[in-house]
């Protein structure tokens, strides 16, 4: 077996730092090319979400009341709407509530 001599042992050093620079290097561009797909804020994802279960509200009265007002007889359309509605009240009201402890324990951390 042949013994690495103290100058070979630092250009083998020297090649592995090089190497780890390159490395952080690409990584670093990789990260600052890599966009991930534009989401909207926080704010505007939950106002678009509001309006989505008006919209599914609105539907299910409209449905409701062309059923009771004879329009259309598709009963399983109705309970569908309504059922979505309910669905996505209930999500909102959940979103909220957890909204609204996150606000609690946050003014509850000791400053």
């Amino acid at each position: 077996m042949k013994a690495i001599d103290s100058s070979q042992l630092m250009a083998m050093r020297q090649d592995i730092i090089a190497q780890n620079d390159v490395l952080k290097k690409a990584v670093s561009i990789s990260l600052e090319t890599e966009t991930a797909p534009s989401r909207p804020a926080f704010g505007a994802a939950m106002v678009s979400a509001v309006k989505e279960v008006s919209n599914l509200q609105h539907t299910a009265g409209d449905v409701t009341e062309d059923y009771t007002m004879g329009k259309t007889n598709d009963i399983a359309g109705v309970m569908m709407a309504k059922q979505k509605s309910s669905l996505g009240f209930e999500l909102t009201l959940q979103v909220r509530n957890k909204l609204i402890k996150a606000y609690q324990d946050i003014m509850t951390v000791p400053v």
